[in-house]
């Protein structure tokens, strides 16, 4: 009988700290969603760029991070 007892207020504290994390984590995530549209919606309320525009520029966002270095690089004057 103590055993059960035991196993059951165990698997509370367990399924109560499964349960606190995952409400965190929806709770990140839901902020981090309307975080994204305000972002979204400001940039194409006051400068007219559309959701397709800014996914575009998030994609070749590595490309052009490249292009940037590759620039900076050739710009550099070398000593010897």
């Amino acid at each position: 009988m103590p055993t059960d007892l035991i196993l059951f207020v165990a698997s509370l504290l367990v399924a109560w700290l499964i349960f606190s994390w995952l409400i965190k984590v929806i709770k990140t995530s839901v902020t981090t969603a309307i975080i994204i549209v305000i972002i979204v919606m400001f940039l194409q309320i006051t400068l007219g760029i559309s959701p397709e525009q800014l996914w575009h520029q998030i994609i070749n966002l590595p490309q052009n991070i490249q292009q940037l270095f590759e620039q900076i690089i050739t710009h550099i004057p070398v000593k010897i």
